[in-house]
Order: structure tokens, then sequence, then C-alpha cells
């Protein structure tokens, strides 16, 4: 089978598609025939060599596909912690579902890393309800606009944020009751919403952003970060966490252990999954590439250039 080796250097990434043979599923794994697979910003830590795959898991880059099971026309979504991009992956059973009737499989290849991601944090972890305030940052990225439509979904109002004026269209498209401009959105939030209007954020950009979320956050509120991408060490006023009975939760998915993993894909599966065949949940897809063309498609989230998912495709 062919597989994308993506490095990086003198700050160019280089893609090559190298052979390598079919993997050989395990007891608790299925091989997937890959018809696309999601790019996500895991990829260009694990490139950079900051986020290697969990011990036991492929080395090859991609975390999410869509595709069918060799020998059946039964279309799936896979979950995973490496091996994406390729032609073949062995995808634990306890994270394949279903793939969406009313989606083809390059726009399904860009439901497991992203929803569930928003799921996990957002609903388990966050326990968004019904009139909660959220906040987004990153609101056009695949996980923001994956969160915005979840959030809605469970009857909450959204503010989302995106440091670009162009996507703001594509965040209050994906449901947002408040696109904002991004850095300084506390006031703009305390004027529409009033004080401590916040109960959960979803937040990850990290250092810069979490004084702000801290001024509106309300009463025993969430702030869930998923990333750093502004920085990783903050100044933190421990007053203000107390007065606001606030908690900070850091979340990640990929290292989780597999049956944690399947634990909540079955959640998903059962509770979120039939919304996109309803209709009330959509995959916004930014771009496809070839995989001859992939080194475009790694620059272009890396240039945080992308609004939704990125995704290669190999059928």
């Amino acid at each position: 089978m062919k597989y994308l080796q993506v490095t990086e250097r003198e700050g160019r990434y280089i893609s090559e598609l190298r052979e390598a043979a079919v993997p050989q599923p395990r007891a608790d794994e299925v091989l997937v025939r890959v018809a696309a697979s999601g790019l996500n910003r895991a990829d260009l830590s694990q490139i950079a060599g900051r986020y290697p795959p969990p011990p036991g898991e492929p080395e090859i880059l991609g975390l999410e596909v869509a595709g069918t099971l060799p020998g059946s026309d039964e279309r799936v979504c896979a979950l995973l912690a490496g091996g994406g991009h390729a032609e073949y992956v062995a995808a634990p059973l306890g994270q394949v579902f279903p793939a969406p009737r009313r989606l083809d499989l390059v726009a399904a290849a860009g439901i497991p890393e992203a929803f569930l991601t928003a799921f996990v944090t957002l609903v388990v972890e966050g326990g968004v309800s019904a009139g909660d305030g959220v906040l987004i940052h990153a609101g056009a990225s695949g996980v923001g606009l994956a969160a915005i439509q979840l959030a809605k979904l469970v009857g909450a109002r959204v503010a989302a944020t995106t440091r670009t004026a162009g996507k703001l269209a594509a965040v209050t498209a994906a449901g947002a009751d408040l696109a904002l401009l991004s850095p300084d959105v506390a006031p703009q939030i305390e004027q529409r919403w009033g004080p401590d209007s916040v109960t959960v954020v979803l937040d990850p950009i990290g250092a810069a952003t979490l004084p702000g979320d801290l001024t509106v956050l309300a009463p025993g509120g969430r702030i869930i970060t998923i990333g750093t991408l502004g920085g990783a060490s903050a100044h933190l006023d421990l007053s203000l966490v107390m007065r606001k009975r606030a908690r900070l939760i850091g979340s990640t998915l990929r290292a989780r252990r597999r049956a944690e993993k399947a634990a909540l894909v079955a959640q998903f599966r059962r509770d979120i999954l039939p919304a996109f065949d309803g209709g009330a949940l959509r995959v916004t897809l930014d771009s496809v590439f070839p995989p001859a063309e992939a080194v475009a498609a790694f620059q272009r989230m890396r240039d945080n250039a992308n609004t939704g998912k990125i995704v290669i495709a190999w059928r």
C-alpha cells in the first residue's frame, strides 16, 4: 500500500508517497480501505517531533479516516491514534462507526477526530446543557465548527472567535450566536450577554486567552484546554479562580486507552451520530487534496488558511 511520509526541512514540508505492507489487523482490529483521511494540527505537531504516537500505535500520520471494509460495501469512519494517511489502516474495532448515509466518504473523513473531540470536551467533560453559554475559540477550525454545531444541538447559546475577519461568516453559518474577532473578546461578550455569562469555554489557544476566559466565566464554570497555540505558560489569578469556583480541565483524545475511546465512540454513536442523517450536523470541508499534493494541504493548515476540514482523498 501507499502511505504519506511528511517531513520538514528548513521551514518547508516535504511529502513522499512510500510503500509499505498492508497492515494485518489484530484480534481487536478491522482493516479499513481508506477513501479519505482528515488532517489535524496533531499531524503538524508529530512532524515537528512534539507529539509522537502512543506506544504500540502506528508511526504513520493520520488520526481519522472514512472508507470501506474490504470485501464489502460497508461504509465506515474510524478514530485512530495513527496510521490514517494511507491506503489501508488497521482500526480498533471500538473506534469504528458507520459513515452517515447523507455524506460521501470524503466529507465523512472529517467527522471522527473533530466531532469526537468536540463531543468529549463539551458534553462529556464540560457537561454542556440547554441554556448554557459556551465560548469556543478558533471557531473556524474543524474542531471549532464541530463544537459550535454540537453546542447548538444540545440547546446552548454560543460565542465563537476567530482571528480572521473573512472567517466570521463561516462561524455564523455553523450556528454561533456571537461571531467575534479575537483577541479582545471579553468586553464584547459582557456587552451582549452580561458579566459572568459563560458556563463552558473550549480553548485550543491556551495562555493568550486564559485571562479573558476567566473574566467571562460564570460561577462554577469550566475552562477546557485542548491546545497551546497561544502559549503553554500562563499567569493565573488564583483569587479569581476561587471566587468563581472555576474548573480548569486539560483534555486530549489521542493518548486515551483504547477501551476508554471505545466507550466514548459508543456514546457518540448513540447520542450524536444520528444528527448527521437528520441534517442537524454537517461537516464543513475547506479543501480536498490528492496524496500527491499533500504538501499543499499540510502547508495550508500550518498557515491557518483553512476554514473547516482539510481532507486527503485516496480513492
